[in-house]
C-alpha cells in the first residue's frame, strides 16, 4: 500500500507500522511511521485460547497443515509447534486470529487501552499508546466499523529458543475515518469500505503457564 490509499489512512496521521523480524525472540523492533496498526489474543477466553485438549501423542506432520499454509516450510514450522505444544490448534488459532483483528483494529479506534494491554506485546503497545496520545493532544478521534473479514492463511511459522511464531495473513473489509477537534472528516470516509491486507505476527513461550498468544508485529501485506 502506498501513499494516501484508502487503508492507510485509516488512521491518518498517526498510525503504526512495525517492521516484522521473526527471527529472534518475540517483539523485536517497533518503529511508528504512517499506516494503520494491524490483532492478536485476549488474556483469559479471548479469541487466541491455547488450552485446547491435548493430542494424541502422535508426531505432526508438515503435510497435516496443508490446509492452513501453502509453504513447505511454514508447514514444518507449524509441525515443529506442535510437536512442542501438544495442545496446538491450526484450525482454532486461524480462526482466533481473524477474531482478534478486529478486536485491535476497534480498540485502536476507540483509545481503549485495558483491552489492548491484554491483546499486545508490551513493545507493540507502547506504540500503539504513543499514537494514541499524539491523536488525543491533537484532537483528534478515529472512527473504525468493521465490516467483515475475507480470508486468512498461515504466512510464516517457527519455533526457536523455546517461543513459537506464526504469521498470518489477513484480509478484511472495514469503513474508517479521522476528524477533528470540530468533528469534520480530515482523512478517510465514514460511508465508505476499504479493503485491509495485513500480515500479523503473534508469539507465545511454549513453556509458559499463559496459553494465549500476543500480537508482536505488523506489516502490509
Amino acid at each position: 500500500m502506498q501513499g494516501l490509499d484508502p487503508v492507510t489512512v485509516i488512521f491518518a496521521l498517526l498510525a503504526i507500522f512495525v517492521v516484522w523480524k521473526l527471527k529472534s525472540v518475540l517483539g523485536q523492533r517497533v518503529e511508528i511511521d504512517r499506516a494503520p496498526p494491524r490483532a492478536a489474543a485476549r488474556a483469559g477466553s479471548g479469541p487466541l485460547p491455547g488450552a485446547a485438549p491435548l493430542r494424541p501423542a502422535v508426531a505432526p506432520k508438515p503435510e497435516d497443515f496443508a490446509r492452513f499454509a501453502d509453504a513447505d516450510q511454514v508447514r514444518q514450522g507449524l509441525a515443529d509447534i506442535a510437536a512442542a505444544d501438544r495442545s496446538f490448534d491450526a484450525a482454532k488459532f486461524v480462526a482466533g486470529a481473524g477474531s482478534a483483528y478486529e478486536m485491535i483494529v476497534t480498540a485502536f479506534a476507540k483509545g481503549d487501552r485495558k483491552t489492548l494491554t491484554n491483546l499486545l506485546s508490551p513493545e507493540v503497545f507502547d506504540s500503539f499508546a504513543h499514537v494514541l496520545d499524539a491523536r488525543a493532544k491533537a484532537g483528534e478521534t478515529a472512527e473504525t466499523r468493521f465490516v467483515g473479514l475475507d480470508s486468512t492463511r498461515i504466512v510464516e511459522a517457527s519455533l526457536k529458543d523455546g517461543v513459537a511464531h506464526i504469521g498470518v495473513r489477513i484480509a478484511a473489509k472495514m469503513i474508517a475515518c479521522v476528524r477533528d477537534a470540530s468533528g469534520a472528516v480530515i482523512s478517510g470516509d465514514p460511508q465508505k469500505v476499504v479493503d485491509a491486507d495485513d500480515v500479523w505476527a503473534f508469539a507465545r513461550p511454549i513453556a509458559s503457564p499463559d496459553p494465549n498468544w500476543k500480537l508482536v508485529a505488523t506489516q502490509a501485506a
